[in-house]
């Protein structure tokens, strides 16, 4: 499922116009994304927890060449699924 394959989606389920469900889907992008910059975490409860991580500096090498190179460190987001969400995924994929 694409963006505007999700937007249709929650149109749909919320009986709400396209328009209204983009701008719907745009604040919660936008407030996950703010909330994840200033270093917080997101947590909804039974979907799963959204955060940033440090990955230190590392070294790493170049396939194409051989050559050993440094990786600087970063700031990364993750997600963790919720304990629901993991049911829901399983039991699709146990009654296959």
């Amino acid at each position: 499922m694409n963006k505007s394959q999700l937007v249709s989606a929650i149109a749909e389920q919320a009986e709400i116009s396209l328009a209204k469900a983009e701008k719907a889907l745009a604040a919660i992008l936008d407030s996950i994304s703010n909330t994840l910059t200033k270093g917080e975490s997101v947590s909804l409860v039974g979907f799963g927890n959204f955060g940033v991580r440090k990955r230190a500096a590392r070294k790493v090498r170049n396939p194409q060449t051989g050559k050993e190179m440094m990786i600087k460190e970063a700031v990364v987001p993750f997600f963790k699924a919720g304990k629901n969400l993991k049911e829901v995924v399983d039991q699709l994929e146990t009654s296959k």
